[in-house]
């Protein structure tokens, strides 16, 4: 009884509470009613691409719209050829066709939300992995219509995680709080990926755990990511994602 009440305490104050912070935090913002008032143009993140003729490659995230702001954000992929003139840009998301291509402006904002690099790579190492890239793409298992839930995925989140451990070349997972990253969209609820030296277990991406290299070491709880990165000095809050605690 102790330990239940133990574990109980500990999931209030990892998950719970802070995850009530964000959502308190989030609704003292300004934020669009609607995604029919949410501004979605450019907000200018990324070089033009006819800035150069380097490849390149970026993963990007921003915060989602609604309430779902507080606790989430959703991701995306954006590719450049060598000597491609634009950008193209790869989300799934709830509606449209399955894989979304060029929905969106490469750089736009999210529900009025400016995006971030999670991810990038240029020149020779990106003209390595885009065909690496489009094949994981191609290969999402959730790729049809109808392959979407917005909780516990498989999400938008879902396949770009997908994509990040399919091309270990990028170097990277999305950041907590992307939620549905944790999905198991290969249905492996264990798995040991030995090039990222990572160990991630995910019960369907209700709760779960990661803990390596890229990850530092993560426990998960609906959605909801706790934990900490050494080596780059970051602690995950769950709602507010990384912090650095590096100063």
């Amino acid at each position: 009884m102790a330990l239940l009440r133990a574990a109980l305490i500990g999931l209030v104050l990892v998950f719970l509470l802070p995850a009530a912070l964000s959502l308190l935090v989030w609704k003292l913002g300004e934020h669009p009613a609607s995604w029919r008032e949410a501004n979605w143009t450019s907000a200018a993140v990324l070089p033009a691409a006819d800035a150069n003729d380097a490849a390149a490659v970026y993963i990007m995230a921003a915060r989602t719209g609604g309430l779902k702001g507080a606790l989430s954000e959703h991701s995306w992929i954006v590719l450049k050829p060598q000597g491609a003139a634009r950008y193209e840009r790869f989300d799934k998301v709830g509606w449209g066709s399955p894989i979304r291509r060029n929905g969106y402006p490469a750089d736009g904002r999210w529900y009025s939300n400016v995006p971030r690099i999670v991810a990038q790579l240029e020149g020779a190492a990106a003209e390595r992995a885009i065909p690496e890239i489009r094949a994981a793409i191609d290969a999402y298992p959730y790729a049809a219509s109808g392959g979407y839930r917005i909780f516990p995925g498989p999400n938008s989140n879902s396949f770009v995680a997908h994509v990040l451990r399919s091309v270990p070349e990028l170097g990277a997972v999305l950041p907590p709080a992307a939620v549905g990253r944790d999905y198991p969209v290969d249905g492996r609820l264990v798995a040991l990926d030995s090039e990222a030296h990572e160990l991630r277990a995910s019960l369907f991406g209700y709760a779960g755990f990661a803990i390596g290299a890229r990850s530092g070491l993560e426990l998960q709880f609906l959605g909801l990511v706790a934990g900490i990165d050494p080596f780059r000095g970051l602690l995950k809050v769950p709602g507010f994602g990384s912090l650095s605690i590096t100063g």
